[in-house]
């Protein structure tokens, strides 16, 4: 009985805290992001609004949802991206470039779900 009447109170105080919103958060508009160029070893941080797009060196990155865990959990950011290799003919002129990477990348572990490029690496570093 005394079980029964303890998960009924923290289950009341769990439901009242989420529908407070202290237990989740929003999604960021904001996602900051590291690039590194290989040749030059030269280190990039941008930030890109969710929904827009950036370009670094021949890569386009379009950012579609970011999210940062509240701090009373685990930290964590992660944020679904597109990555775009663009391409040119030898002669300057642009053409279809090619998607490298779709999907979800996590800051607190780069090496799960990484980009693969020659020249470049792309890493999350947190959500706005």
């Amino acid at each position: 009985m005394r079980y029964l009447a303890l998960s009924l109170i923290i289950s009341f105080f769990a439901g009242s805290a989420l529908a407070q919103g202290r237990l989740s958060s929003a999604p960021g508009t904001i996602v900051v992001l590291r690039g590194l160029d290989k040749v030059t070893a030269i280190t990039s941080d941008f930030e890109v609004k969710t929904g827009q797009s950036h370009t670094f060196g021949s890569l386009t990155i379009e950012v579609s949802y970011c999210r940062k865990r509240p701090p009373e959990e685990t930290p964590e950011v992660y944020a679904f991206l597109t990555i775009t290799d663009r391409k040119t003919d030898g002669s300057g002129q642009e053409i279809q470039g090619e998607v490298i990477f779709n999907g979800w990348m996590f800051a607190s572990s780069p090496a799960l779900n990484p980009l693969e490029h020659p020249v470049y690496d792309v890493w999350v570093l947190d959500c706005k």
